[in-house]
């Protein structure tokens, strides 16, 4: 995958996370999640691209960190949305900005160790 992909992909999670947002039931829960899985959602994209413009590996690392880190806590909050049916579309959309968040993790867990290990 190019990075430039990677960058697009991130982007377009961002989107589904405010089309995310944007459907969820107006109560104090959904309210509340709503403003802070926009922010934990959108911040990979805009992190990612800081990462790019590292000025060394250990820099590079820690940005990455930064972003897997969004993309937990993301996690957490689409599960949360989820077991409490706070979202008012389909429940498929849901499990597929899940599944696309997993995936996510998974790249930039592989990414921050092959970095380190190329550190040593």
């Amino acid at each position: 995958m190019k990075k430039f992909d990677l960058h697009e992909r991130l982007i377009d999670f961002a989107v589904t996370i405010i089309d995310v947002t944007d459907n969820l039931k107006t109560t104090k829960a959904g309210n509340h999640l709503s403003g802070q899985i926009v922010r934990s959602g959108t911040a990979p994209s805009l992190n990612y691209s800081e990462a790019q413009s590292a000025e060394s590996r250990n820099d590079f690392i820690h940005k990455m960190s930064i972003v897997l880190k969004e993309l937990r806590e993301t996690h957490s909050c689409l599960k949360i949305i989820y077991k409490a049916k706070l979202y008012l579309k389909e429940e498929q959309y849901l499990k597929y900005s899940i599944k696309e968040n997993d995936e996510l993790i998974s790249i930039f867990v592989k990414s921050i160790e092959t970095s380190r290990s190329k550190n040593k």
